[in-house]
């Protein structure tokens, strides 16, 4: 797939935008991030092995009084991979370059970024795995080597002009760290995986943010914020905005559980973080194919939408719930999105029409 020629990306991007409980970041996030973002390790909340790990390496580097290795942070979008880093430049008192792979078209813009760096740099190279393969490759030796082989010329009279770089520390992201070659990925010395966070860490980051934002909310509404997360900083910095919203014009401007949870209901984000699609999907397995198994391209059929949306955009995080099981006759919807949505499964419900519907379908 060319990622950077795909209209099917994008139109993905801008679907996984458009919603509340999306973990990419729009125009509002990242101006509302940057404001947000804690400054040093011991500020940042969650990832505590990643933290304590690359505070390892960082300690160390200062102690020598070199650059830090280079370092690959992979994980699910809004997990902090950005924030980090920042924190990393900051740590070592150094300034930040910040690009991303899709920028990088051509070797030779690697090429202009790269010389100009100054030493002991950081470059953050958002979305890596999105690089073309050109630059890829220049890469490789100006990580190892801090050198790169500039072409001048064309055709046979073409000539490789040597370029020495300065000392730098890349930070590399990625959500899918499985698209990374083996020679880019062994290039990095520090590799750190971001997990989804737990509720209590969430708490934490909502307190911390409603500081910031000058909103008063109480144990209970970071509590019932952070149950509707999805285990994602981002995605609970947004809701809060929202509920502050809701809690200024239609209450007294303090966010309780109460106000939390009606705030939500209006922005159709239940109670465990599943919006308008995720529910849509659920319904119309659980309703039309009274459970599956069913194909992915009579989900989408079903739903209304694209059956890339469908996979990419919903069912990760249905099955990160254990609402709905990929399997090789189809999707399968487990008995907890039963559960979820308060329906009786076909087999207890004595012939209803979804149980004929999952005979129909080969269950």
């Amino acid at each position: 797939m060319n990622w950077e020629d795909s209209s099917d990306t994008a139109d993905l991007s801008a679907t996984a935008g458009d919603r509340l409980v999306g973990a990419d970041a729009d125009g509002e996030d990242t101006a509302v991030e940057a404001a947000l973002r804690p400054k040093d390790l011991d500020e940042f909340v969650g990832q505590e092995k990643v933290r304590e790990q690359l505070d390892l390496v960082l300690r160390a580097a200062r102690a020598r009084g070199a650059t830090a290795d280079h370092v690959l942070l992979s994980g699910a979008p809004g997990l902090g991979k950005t924030t980090l880093s920042m924190i990393i430049a900051a740590e070592m008192g150094a300034p930040i370059r910040i690009t991303s792979g899709p920028a990088i078209q051509h070797a030779g813009d690697l090429a202009a970024i790269l010389s100009s760096l100054q030493e002991g740099e950081v470059l953050f190279l958002d979305e890596i795995h999105r690089m073309s393969r050109p630059a890829e490759e220049m890469l490789y030796m100006a990580m190892e080597d801090f050198r790169v082989d500039v072409i001048v010329g064309k055709g046979p009279g073409a000539t490789a002009i040597p370029l020495e770089l300065p000392p730098f520390t890349l930070v590399g992201a990625t959500t899918r760290a499985g698209l990374l070659p083996p020679p880019l990925r062994d290039r990095f010395g520090f590799t750190g995986h971001m997990e989804f966070y737990e509720p209590s860490e969430l708490e934490r980051v909502i307190h911390r943010s409603a500081r910031l934002l000058d909103v008063e909310i109480d144990t209970g509404g970071a509590a019932e914020i952070a149950g509707r997360s999805r285990g994602t900083p981002r995605i609970a910095n947004r809701l809060l905005r929202r509920v502050r919203d809701y809690a200024q014009v239609k209450a007294d401007g303090v966010i309780t559980p109460e106000i939390a949870s009606v705030a939500l209901g209006v922005y159709e984000v239940d109670a465990r973080g599943l919006d308008r699609l995720d529910r849509a999907v659920l319904q119309a397995l659980l309703k039309l194919f009274g459970g599956g198994p069913v194909g992915l391209s009579t989900l989408a059929v079903a739903v209304g939408e694209e059956r890339e949306t469908v996979e990419e955009v919903a069912e990760p995080f249905l099955v990160r719930e254990g609402l709905l099981a990929r399997t090789p006759r189809g999707r399968v919807a487990t008995p907890a999105a039963w559960a979820h949505l308060g329906l009786v499964p076909p087999q207890q419900g004595g012939g209803t029409a979804g149980s004929g519907q999952q005979g129909l379908f080969g269950a």
